[in-house]
């Protein structure tokens, strides 16, 4: 019944994943079903029970440890202690079960796993619900000054994402639902994250391989746990391909680099990690064992190629499989030094700490066998191999002697030791040697409680051994001429690593998942961030008497939206009866107030935002639009307008290369040039109030100064 369930749940997953993602809208894209009776959620169930239990008992051993350091009763000391040791058992035990859970590989593998190599995949990092709408509502009102009401769908839309990325389903659906979330959280952190306090969110993460939990309240933590979960998918999805075929192996290494890809991008962008599988010594392990778990794909592929093979292209294919064995080899063995070497080994599985010194002794039988395989025995040639005993003997010292004497360029000194042996010896030697590194993998699949029930790990090796055993009793059958001398060891005359494909990592393209801001309506994100300060809105309304000038032909209202060209000179005109100017794109800024005008005595700065246009939110306006719609107000003008608290938009940010010093009289002659974007030569007519602009900008704004009457005419 479990295999039926787990049938029809990866075939389920092998539907979605085929189906593509542009046409679906990402609010549709939800995380599979937690209650769904799946082998993998099953899993994903016992983990998250599994979570709460070792914070279960973290707590109390904490509390056990308070209380120990500071009672001094003899009696309750014992009694602590002796609870204490009950603690760290069940910590110890429920460590274990975890263990166990991150040993079940075969769970995420293919339907066809028998006889095929068994990869490593990733469990998800479990987390706890956040609820960002009380949050968020109270930072839009404080900090935006705007009614919250107008932002609850976008916030439901990001607690409902972050939900679904709990249970992300194992195919394409399923990255792209975490490169959303992700994707969110640039704008998450930008709108409310302030850097100078918290807003009272803290996010709280699993460790995938301990069950301990962390808690920060950086988003970059939320970023770095979101883009593990996304590298565990990755895994997951390379090792459920079907790697008894070319197209799934080709699957597999994308999906295994992307996931390298993905640990390499958290191992140099996030430092000081709370958990202990976001540690850089970690990080540098997983990417190390995506990279050689593509290298082995490429190598099953490669096995394939050369099964259809005839017998005489197949030598020089046995003589590259072999390189590429050497290569696995090699870098499982280095693998496991690095475990052992910065107690990586500590917080891994044991069923993957067996696994890697494993694959390094079965991919070193692999060598030798196709090792063996490529050397032609059916002519009974000769080869040379160097004599281990001849290095010991007088006359290697005499034939030195001479060589170095003579200079004879005809021969080297290695040439000259060589001993001529059969290839039927020399394939019976790397046969031996293919034959004790078969047993030696054997040997640590048994010493591994987690390794020994692997089925198709077994049969792997099986298949592998009985078939080297049937060659190496056809090649008994053939008389040798010669035996190899007995002082000479293959093992010392290793096998060349070598490969002929290059594995780049795939880092994640967070471009291809583009999200919308979903807060764009509080204004261009430049400026109306958590890290911005302002203002509270100020409203203010300005009224032009009759005999004020204004142009007739632009009092006809025009959406600012759809019109293309602006009368500036009849905009201009109206700028100065109401007593400002403006200049900018999104926000548009006040660049002018003339002294004692109606912007001037209504309380408009120089420096000021325009956010609202009679009841029109302008924050994503264009200067041209802004422009229209005050000419389409007519005499009164309604607006809102906030004050920048942290710089003043005007000037240029200063620089290094600035010039230290200038001039008072420099400033004031160029200030309209730089008020209008150009630095030409100063027009006469604009030179007096160039003048004005930096008296009225020099004064502070008296917050209690009373504003114009609304009744009063010019």
């Amino acid at each position: 019944m479990e295999g039926l369930v787990k049938s029809c749940d990866q075939a389920m997953e092998e539907n979605n994943y085929n189906e593509p993602t542009q046409e679906l809208p990402f609010c549709f894209i939800r995380g599979s079903d937690p209650r769904a009776a799946t082998c993998r959620g099953k899993l994903q169930s016992k983990r998250c029970k599994l979570n709460q239990e070792i914070n279960k008992e973290l707590r109390l051993r904490a509390g056990a440890e308070n209380l120990y350091k500071a009672t001094t009763n003899r009696k309750l000391r014992d009694t602590v202690a002796l609870e204490l040791s009950f603690v760290n058992s069940n910590l110890q035990l429920l460590k274990e079960q975890l263990a166990e859970l991150n040993s079940s590989m075969e769970i995420y593998q293919s339907e066809s796993h028998n006889g095929v190599m068994p990869m490593i995949p990733l469990g998800l990092k479990e987390t706890k619900e956040i609820d960002f709408m009380e949050a968020f509502s109270d930072f839009i009102l404080e900090h935006y000054s705007e009614e919250p009401s107008t932002y609850v769908d976008a916030i439901a839309d990001i607690t409902d994402t972050r939900q679904a990325c709990k249970t992300p389903s194992r195919d394409a659906l399923g990255t792209a639902l975490l490169f959303r979330y992700y994707n969110l959280l640039y704008y998450v952190e930008r709108r409310f994250i302030p850097p100078d306090r918290n807003i009272g969110i803290f996010f709280e993460w699993y460790d995938s391989l301990t069950g301990v939990p962390s808690c920060q309240r950086t988003i970059s933590f939320e970023k770095a746990c979101t883009l593990f979960n996304l590298g565990a998918i990755y895994t997951q999805i390379g090792t459920r391909h079907d790697r008894t075929t070319a197209d799934g192996l080709n699957a597999s290494v994308d999906s295994f680099l992307r996931a390298a890809g993905i640990f390499r991008h958290i191992y140099d962008t996030f430092t000081n990690a709370p958990s202990m599988d976001l540690k850089p010594q970690v990080l540098d392990v997983l990417v190390s064992l995506m990279l050689s778990q593509a290298r082995e794909c490429l190598f099953a592929k490669f096995q394939l190629q050369t099964e259809i093979l005839c017998e005489p292209e197949s030598m020089d294919m046995f003589r590259d499989l072999a390189g590429e064995a050497a290569q696995l080899s090699s870098e499982y063995l280095q693998m496991h030094k690095n475990i052992q070497a910065n107690n990586t080994h500590t917080c891994l599985p044991e069923c993957w700490a067996g696994l890697v010194p494993l694959k390094a002794e079965l991919y070193k039988a692999f060598a030798h066998y196709y090792k063996a395989c490529s050397i032609d025995a059916s002519h009974g040639l000769n080869v040379s191999l160097p004599s281990r005993t001849s290095y010991k003997t007088p006359l290697r010292e005499s034939i030195k002697k001479n060589f170095f004497e003579t200079k004879n360029d005809l021969t080297t000194v290695k040439e000259m030791e060589e001993t001529a042996v059969s290839c039927i010896a020399l394939k019976n030697m790397h046969f031996k040697e293919a034959w004790a590194n078969f047993e030696e993998a054997q040997r640590f699949q048994r010493m591994c409680r987690y390794l020994k029930n692997k089925k198709s790990l077994t049969q792997v090796i099986q298949n592998a051994y009985y078939k080297m055993r049937e060659d190496y009793e056809k090649l008994k059958l053939l008389d040798a001429p010669n035996d190899l001398d007995e002082c000479y060891d293959v093992s010392e005359q290793a096998i060349e690593a070598s490969s002929k494909f290059t594995l780049s990592l795939t880092g994640p393209d967070f471009t291809s998942y583009k999200v919308e801001d979903p807060f764009k309506q509080l204004g261009p994100i430049a400026i109306f961030s958590a890290r911005r300060h302002w203002t509270a809105p100020r409203y203010i309304r300005l009224q032009k008497g009759s005999s004020t000038y204004h142009n007739d032909n632009t009092l006809n209202f025009l959406l600012p939206l759809e019109c293309e060209e602006v009368d500036t000179g009849g905009s201009k005109k109206i700028l100065e009866n109401f007593g400002f100017n403006v200049r900018g794109d999104s926000p548009v800024i006040i660049s002018y107030v003339k002294i004692n005008s109606l912007a001037d005595l209504g309380g408009i700065k120089e420096g000021d935002f325009l956010v609202d246009i009679a009841g029109i939110d302008v924050k994503w306006y264009s200067n041209q639009q802004v422009l229209l719609l005050i000419q389409s107000c007519g005499s009164t003008l309604d607006l809102k307008v906030i004050t920048p608290m942290d710089r003043n938009y005007l000037k240029p940010l200063s620089t290094s290369d600035a010039i230290p010093t200038i001039t008072a009289e420099l400033i004031l002659d160029t200030s309209t040039s730089i008020a209008r974007g150009t630095n030409h030569k100063l027009d006469p007519k604009t030179s007096m109030t160039s003048k004005f602009v930096g008296v009225a900008s020099s004064s502070p704004w008296n917050p209690f100064r009373r504003s114009v009457s609304l009744a009063k005419k010019f």
